[in-house]
């Protein structure tokens, strides 16, 4: 395999894992937005405890794909 072709390969890793860093970033902040101020989001969902189920799935979910995408990026540097 010519060395060209693993250095884009490394570089395709290495930019997919920080879209997947920044996706998880941005759903962390939008669960503690919602987990935060819960009002501008009370027309949407009725229930309140699922709103706040949903907030804390967000959280959840977002800082698992921001600690994936960041270990990502890390082992695609390292090679």
């Amino acid at each position: 395999v010519p060395m060209g072709v693993l250095s884009c390969v490394k570089y395709l890793m290495f930019t997919f894992n920080v879209l997947v860093f920044a996706g998880g970033t941005c759903l962390v902040a939008v669960g503690l937005w919602v987990a935060v101020d819960p009002s501008g989001f009370q027309h949407i969902v009725a229930a309140k405890g699922v709103l706040s189920a949903g907030a804390f799935l967000l959280l959840a979910v977002g800082m698992a794909l921001a600690l994936l995408g960041f270990l990502g990026c890390c082992g695609a540097l390292r090679r």
